[in-house]
C-alpha cells in the first residue's frame, strides 16, 4: 500500500488531468518524491532520464520510445545488451551523453535534447539537481529501492506523459501477483525457507546487502526465502568468500549488471564452490529482460515468479514463459519469441541448473 500522503499527491495529480478528452489542454501537476511540485503545461512529449531504471520505465509507460530523448549510458547498455534493443532498435540511437555514469548532468548535452521534463534522483543531493533547474529545465525527482517507491514513480511518470491509466494497469498487475504470492508463502514453514544470497557484484569483488532498504531481500521474503546476508550493514557492502562459506547459502543469485559474469564464477572458486548452493547446482544469474530483473522495474512480477518457481516449485507453479509473453505484449506491445525468452533467462548458460528445466520451451 502507498502511504496516504502519496495517494493524496497522486489524487491531486490525476485530478489535475481530469481523465477526460480535454485533459491534454489542462496543466499537469505532479508531486515528486522529494515533495516538490512540478507543473507541466501539457503532457510531456520529450523526457530525458538520468536515473538508470527510468529509461525502460518511460518506454513501458508510453508504449514506445518516441518520448524518451535522453538516458543514462548504463541504461542504454541494458537496452543494447537485452531484448529491448531488438524490440525498439531505434532506442540505440537515443543520446546517452546527457549525464556521466555517476548521474552528474551534462547540462549542454541535456539542454540540446530540448526536454519538457528531466527525471533525476531525489536522494543524491542538490548538486545533481540545481544545475538542471538553473538551466531553466523542468525536473522531477524520484527515489528508489522499495516496492512503494516504485509504484509511486510509475504513477508520477505515467501522469507526466498524460497516461495515468498505464500506471494503474501495471501497478494493478503488481498488486495481484504480490498478493497471491504472499497468500501462498505464509504457509511455508520457517525451516523450509531456503537461505538465498544475492551478490550485487561478483567479478572483481563480492558485495551483498542487509535487509534494510534492500529490494532483493524484500522479494526473497515475498516468495518464501530468507536473505542469507541479512546481518550485513548497509547496501553493496564488500564481503569475503569466507563470509559466504560461513553463511553457506542454499541458493546464490548473481547480478545481471556485470555482463561478463556467469555461474562459473561460483563453480571455479575454491571456496564458493564448496557452498551448499554450488554443490546442489542452485546458482542462477538474474535474467535481463526489458530491464535487469534484479532491481525494481516494470517487469518485477516476472522476477518474483521466476524466483518463486525456483525456490518452491511445489508451492508456486507459474507458467513463466506464458506470463512473460503476456507481460511483454502489455508493456511493449511485442510478441516475445521462444528465442527471446531463452536469451532473457540465460537458458544456454544455466539451463542445466537445478529446477531450471521447468523454464524450457515445451
Amino acid at each position: 500500500m502507498l502511504p496516504r500522503r502519496l495517494y493524496t499527491s497522486l489524487a491531486i495529480s490525476v485530478a489535475a488531468m481530469g481523465f477526460a478528452a480535454t485533459a491534454s489542454a489542462d496543466p499537469i501537476t505532479i508531486v515528486d518524491q522529494a515533495d516538490r511540485t512540478v507543473t507541466l503545461q501539457k503532457p510531456a512529449d520529450r523526457i530525458a532520464s538520468i536515473p538508470i531504471p527510468m529509461a525502460s520505465t518511460i518506454i513501458a509507460m508510453d508504449g514506445g520510445t518516441s518520448k524518451l530523448v535522453g538516458m543514462n549510458p548504463t541504461a542504454k547498455s541494458a537496452i543494447v545488451e537485452g531484448v529491448l534493443g531488438r524490440i525498439f532498435p531505434e532506442a540505440k540511437d537515443i543520446p546517452s551523453d546527457i549525464t556521466a555514469p555517476n548521474f552528474i548532468p551534462n547540462i549542454e548535452e541535456l539542454a540540446a535534447t530540448h526536454p519538457d521534463l528531466v527525471i533525476q534522483w531525489a536522494d543524491y543531493g542538490a548538486d545533481l539537481v540545481d544545475p538542471i533547474s538553473n538551466a531553466g529545465l523542468n525536473v522531477a525527482l524520484i527515489s528508489y529501492g522499495t516496492e512503494e517507491k516504485t509504484r509511486y514513480y510509475h504513477n508520477m511518470v505515467a501522469t507526466a506523459l498524460g497516461k495515468p491509466e498505464r500506471a494503474a494497469l501495471i501497478n494493478g498487475w503488481r498488486d495481484t501477483v504480490a498478493n497471491e504470492m504472499a497468500a501462498k508463502a505464509k504457509d511455508i514453514p520457517a525451516d523450509k525457507k531456503p537461505k538465498v544470497l544475492y551478490l550485487g557484484r561478483a567479478l572483481e569483488n563480492l558485495t551483498a546487502s542487509g535487509n534494510k532498504g534492500n529490494y532483493n531481500a524484500w522479494y526473497i521474503d515475498l516468495v518464501g526465502g530468507v536473505n542469507a546476508s541479512s546481518d550485513v550493514q548497509g547496501n553493496g557492502t564488500t564481503i569475503s568468500p569466507e563470509q559466504i562459506a560461513e553463511w553457506n547459502p542454499d541458493v546464490i543469485l548473481l547480478n545481471s549488471f556485470e555482463a561478463k559474469l556467469g555461474i562459473d564464477r561460483i563453480y571455479n572458486d575454491p571456496i564458493l564452490s564448496l557452498t551448499k548452493a554450488a554443490k546442489e547446482h542452485k546458482v542462477y544469474k538474474m535474467p535481463l529482460g526489458g530491464y535487469r530483473w534484479d532491481p525494481p522495474s516494470q517487469e518485477s512480477p516476472l522476477t518474483w515468479m521466476w524466483l518463486a518457481n525456483l525456490l518452491h516449485p511445489d508451492v508456486f507453479a507459474y507458467d513463466l514463459r506464458g506470463e512473460m509473453k503476456k507481460a511483454y505484449k502489455t508493456l511493449y506491445n511485442y510478441d516475445l519469441t521462444d528465442a527471446d525468452i531463452d536469451g532473457i533467462l540465460w537458458m544456454d548458460m544455466q539451463g542445466a541448473e537445478t529446477a531450471y528445466a521447468q523454464f524450457k520451451a515445451k
